[in-house]
């Protein structure tokens, strides 16, 4: 599904990843930070795709601040080590500023 952010400037956060073998309880916990996320103040939406293990998952923020409170969420923060040990075996996060959009 795609994302319906709000006329820009919106910041976007992208998150590239291989993963290892097995899920190892990450569908459950991708799941809990979905809720998570969507709970959080500037969120704004999320697109999603992974294919032969890798992932990009592109979520939408209103201002950096709200990128950072996420970033600091304490559940957050754990799950991000655990896939730092379990399910990743590299990854790469991109914090961008949307100047300008356009849809069809």
């Amino acid at each position: 599904m795609i994302a319906d952010t709000p006329a820009a400037p919106y910041y976007a956060v992208i998150f590239t990843s291989l993963r290892t073998e097995g899920d190892q309880g990450y569908s459950q916990a991708a799941m809990r930070m979905l809720e998570l996320a969507r709970e959080q103040p500037g969120f704004l939406g999320v697109e999603s795709a992974r294919e032969d293990g890798l992932g990009i998952t592109v979520s939408y923020w209103a201002s950096e601040a709200a990128i950072l409170a996420w970033k600091h969420h304490a559940e957050h923060r754990a799950v991000r080590e655990q896939g730092r040990s379990t399910w990743y075996s590299a990854f790469h996060t991109r914090v961008c500023k949307v100047e300008r959009d356009y849809t069809f």
